[in-house]
C-alpha cells in the first residue's frame, strides 16, 4: 500500500456552498488526478459524507456510487452493491458469477467506482467485485479489470457483520487473515492509497476531541474515562433531548412509552411506495409514521425548500404542534410546515443510443421526513450530529466501534449524559483495525501540507 502524494491546494466548494478545506480538496485532486485505488477514512466529523458528494456531482469521469445497505445506498444516491454488480447475497466464494450482457455493457463503460461505508463490506464481497468487474472489462488480468476504486468509510465506526453460519465463518478462517474488506485477497497485488481526513470540523474543543479519539484507539486513560464520566453524570433535561442506544428494543420500548404518555389520539401516516423499493429493512422512514401532537421528533433528510438558510438539516429535533395534511413542527422556537418527501432509488444502466451511462429512478419512497425521537440506535444515528444527548449503553456496548460513535455524534462535552459511567470494557476496538491501521498509520503522512496528527 502506498501513501498518497501532497497535492496542491485549491479552494472547491460542495453542492451546498460550504467551501472545502484545503486538505478536502486536495483528497479530491488526488482521486481525480490518478487512476490509483483511493481509500478516504477519517474521524467522526471530519466531513468525509461531504467529500464524497462534492466528487460525485464535480467529477468528470463516469462514476458509479454504491453501498453494503439499501439505506446507505439511498443516502449517496446509488445501488447496493449486491444490486449493482448482480451478487448473490451470502458467502460467494468462488461460485460462478452470470455474465448478462446488460451488466457488463454497464460496467465496461465506467471509469471509477465509489463504495460508501466500506467498512461494512467483506472481504469476501470485495473479491467478488474485483472478479466481477475482471469479468466484464477488456482488461481482464487487471485489478477490478481497471478500473479505478475510490473507499469511503471508517473501520473504527462500522464493522462488517459476521454471518451466522459455521461454514461461512470456517471458510473466512481457511481463505482470510480476517473478513475485513483490507483483507481481501485483492489488496495483496494492488496498492490501495490511504488518505485520512485530519480536521475534525463537528466538535471545536481540542480538549474534547483528543478524549474522543482516544476512544475510537481504544487508548482511554483513568483520567480521560473520569473526565467523560464526571461531564456525563449531569443530570439530563427533561425535554429536547434524545437518547442513544444499543438495540432497537431499547430504542423502541423509550418512544413507544413516551408516545403513550402524551394525551390525545394518535394519527398515522402511510407512506406511499411506487415500484419495487425492496423491504421494509430497506426504507428510508417508517412505512407508518405514528405521531401526536407534543411528540418529540427528528428530521430524516435536509431542508431542501432552497428559500435561504435550511431551517432544519438531517438529525434536528423538533416538536409536533399539528398534524393534518401536512404536519408543523417548532424547531428552536420557530414553527414549520413540514411536507411529505420523496426518497428515490436508482439504478444505473448504460444507453447504446448515447453510449453514456445513465441513472434511472426505479422506485420511490414518500412519507413525511421525521421519526419518533425520544430514542434512536446508536447504529442509526451514524453520521448525524446533536448538541447534546443521553448515551445509553444498557448493560453493555456489545460491538467495536459503538461507543465511539455514540459520544462523537455530540458536539461538545457539555451535551453529554450518561444513563451510566463508561467501563473499560465499553471501549472495543477490533484487533484487525489495530493491525491494519497500525500498518497504514506511517504511510499515510502527508493529506496536505502538515503532518498527520
Amino acid at each position: 500500500m502506498a501513501a498518497p502524494d501532497a497535492v496542491a491546494d485549491g479552494a472547491r466548494r460542495s453542492p451546498d456552498g460550504t467551501t472545502l478545506s484545503p486538505e478536502q480538496s486536495a483528497v479530491l485532486e488526488l482521486i481525480e488526478s490518478t487512476r490509483d485505488h483511493v481509500f478516504v477514512t477519517g474521524r467522526a466529523g471530519t466531513g468525509k459524507s461531504t467529500l464524497l458528494e462534492t466528487y460525485l456531482t464535480t467529477t468528470d469521469r463516469t462514476a458509479i456510487v454504491c453501498a453494503p445497505t439499501g439505506v446507505a445506498a439511498l443516502n449517496v444516491g446509488g445501488q447496493t452493491i449486491h444490486s449493482l454488480f448482480r451478487l448473490p447475497i451470502g458467502l460467494i466464494a468462488d461460485h460462478d458469477l452470470d455474465d448478462p450482457p446488460e451488466l457488463r455493457r454497464l460496467l465496461a463503460s465506467v471509469d471509477t467506482v465509489v463504495i460508501d461505508e466500506v467498512s461494512m463490506v467483506s472481504a469476501d464481497l470485495m473479491d467478488a467485485i474485483d472478479r466481477r468487474l475482471r469479468q466484464s472489462r477488456a482488461r481482464r488480468h487487471e485489478p477490478f479489470g481497471g478500473a479505478q476504486v475510490v473507499l469511503f468509510g471508517d473501520p473504527y465506526q462500522l464493522p462488517p457483520v459476521p454471518g451466522r453460519d459455521e461454514g461461512e465463518r470456517a471458510y473466512y478462517a481457511d481463505h482470510y487473515r480476517s473478513m475485513w474488506f483490507f483483507d481481501a485477497a485483492v489488496w495483496q497485488y494492488t496498492d490501495l492509497r490511504i488518505v485520512e481526513l485530519q480536521t475534525i470540523h463537528r466538535q471545536q474543543d481540542a480538549d474534547f476531541r483528543a478524549m474522543l479519539t482516544a476512544v475510537r484507539h481504544g487508548t482511554v486513560t483513568p483520567e480521560i474515562g473520569r473526565a467523560l464520566n464526571e461531564a456525563g453524570s449531569r443530570p439530563a433535561p427533561e425535554e429536547g433531548v434524545l437518547t442513544l442506544a444499543t438495540t432497537n428494543a431499547t430504542v423502541t420500548r423509550i418512544n413507544r412509552d413516551a408516545l403513550r404518555r402524551l394525551p390525545g389520539d394518535s394519527k398515522t401516516a402511510r407512506a406511499e411506495i411506487i415500484g419495487e423499493f425492496g423491504g421494509a429493512g430497506g426504507y428510508p422512514a417508517d412505512e407508518q409514521l405514528e405521531l401526536k401532537v407534543g411528540a418529540q421528533v427528528m428530521f430524516l433528510r435536509n431542508d431542501t425548500s432552497g428559500d435561504g438558510p435550511p431551517r432544519w438539516v438531517n438529525g434536528t429535533l423538533g416538536t409536533v404542534e399539528s398534524i393534518g395534511r401536512t404536519v408543523r413542527v417548532e424547531v428552536d422556537g420557530e414553527s414549520h410546515e413540514v411536507l411529505p418527501a420523496t426518497w428515490e432509488k436508482y439504478k444505473y444502466t448504460y444507453s447504446s443510443a448515447k453510449k453514456s451511462v445513465s441513472k434511472d429512478v426505479i422506485a420511490e419512497f414518500t412519507q413525511f421526513p421525521l421519526r419518533l425521537a425520544w430514542a434512536v440506535t446508536i447504529h442509526k444515528s451514524q453520521g448525524s450530529t446533536y448538541d447534546q444527548a443521553i448515551v445509553d449503553l444498557g448493560p453493555r456496548a456489545f460491538a467495536p466501534g459503538q461507543t465511539y460513535v455514540a459520544l462523537s455524534r455530540i458536539r461538545s462535552l457539555e451535551g453529554l449524559h450518561l444513563t451510566r459511567p463508561l467501563r473499560p470494557s465499553d471501549i472495543i476496538v477490533d484487533d484487525n483495525v489495530r493491525r491494519f491501521m497500525a500498518d497504514v498509520e506511517p504511510l499515510i503522512g502527508r493529506a496536505v501540507d502538515g503532518p498527520a496528527a
